[in-house]
């Protein structure tokens, strides 16, 4: 997965392939509507306003659009940023970015600044990371009756040439770190049952915190609890690859060219933050969050007169906000560091 990816000129997020928006492969909130970055930028403000030179670091930007929106909605309430930085591995998404921020923000883009690893110096501010967990490598196990397998690929032999050269190997697994992780999870759940692990997710939200000496970590993702992701029902993982707005299961075709992802098991997340010491001082789902942050009171600004620009805009929150679309299934968590008052995106919960 991690080389299905991240590989250098060939990886899915490396290589110069359109993958966001209605042309892409999948569409994100903040490409659905500016009020999903506006409401970010509502709970950016509250952190913000309390330090003197506050900074914003966004994970993985996608195509720009939400980094601009956040800086348009911060300056209409006068509270920018420092600094906003982007952390982005893909050198394709860093071009469309430029020319995003460029053309939607030329007054605020002197604020941008692109990096290639984590700040060398922790930062005061916001951390922000939308849909970024999802696309982290994981491990694919199967709980048999006396050990734990785990899916490994293999290389098929007497392949047709358009047939994928791609096959799943089930082996005992060789992580000693899965092998007690899914043990530990053998009395709830039955013989044969498939999912996945995110192993590298402890270390990684380490090296998060260690880049924020005070304030906020936003993650917004899809996902579940650990007791629904690994509920007995759902015993074929969560793994999907999306190709021109289709999903399917099976990550060993179409490699490089496709996105694999995997729901994020938020109970996981908030371990690890634990054990990182931040404080896990939020969490909810996508639609209570938006709610908290000013939706409502945003909607009531559009211009009901505008008939056309009303329903469109409308519709879109619905699809941020309602069960059947994004409303439940996204979450939202909020890690914190040396900042102890009430988040506004969790004053519902």
């Amino acid at each position: 997965m991690e080389q299905a990816l991240y590989a250098p000129g060939l990886g899915y997020y490396s290589a110069g392939l359109h993958k966001l928006g209605v042309g892409g492969d999948f569409i994100t909130a903040p490409e659905i509507s500016p009020f999903f970055s506006h409401c970010v930028a509502r709970q950016c403000q509250q952190v913000l306003a309390t330090f003197e030179e506050g900074v914003i670091l966004e994970l993985g930007a996608g195509s720009g659009i939400m980094a601009a929106e956040i800086l348009k909605e911060l300056e209409h309430i006068a509270c920018l940023p420092k600094q906003y930085l982007i952390l982005e591995v893909s050198a394709d998404l860093q071009q469309r970015q430029r020319a995003t921020l460029q053309a939607q923000i030329p007054n605020q883009f002197n604020r941008v600044q692109w990096l290639d690893s984590l700040p060398s110096e922790p930062i005061q501010g916001v951390i922000l990371a939308n849909e970024v967990l999802d696309a982290m490598p994981v491990h694919c196990f199967r709980l048999d009756e006396q050990d734990v397998s785990e899916y490994y690929v293999s290389l098929a032999e007497g392949k047709e040439e358009k047939q994928s050269p791609f096959i799943w190997q089930s082996l005992p697994t060789r992580e000693a770190s899965l092998r007690a992780a899914v043990e530990a999870l053998r009395p709830n759940l039955p013989t044969g049952y498939v999912s996945e692990m995110n192993l590298t997710l402890p270390a990684w939200i380490h090296s998060i915190g260690e880049s924020l000496s005070a304030g906020l970590i936003l993650l917004i993702d899809y996902g579940f609890p650990s007791h629904e992701y690994y509920h007995p029902q759902r015993d074929q993982g969560t793994l999907m690859c999306h190709y021109q707005h289709q999903a399917h299961d099976n990550p060993l075709i179409l490699v490089g060219i496709q996105d694999i992802t995997a729901h994020v098991d938020f109970t996981a997340v908030g371990e690890s933050a634990q054990s990182a010491n931040l404080q896990v001082a939020g969490y909810s789902n996508q639609a209570n969050f938006l709610l908290a942050c000013g939706l409502p009171e945003m909607l009531s600004n559009l211009d009901y007169n505008d008939t056309q620009y009303y329903l469109q805009q409308t519709q879109q929150a619905k699809t941020l906000i309602l069960p059947s679309e994004m409303g439940e299934l996204f979450k939202v968590m909020a890690l914190t560091r040396d900042w102890d008052q009430a988040l506004l995106g969790f004053s519902e919960q």
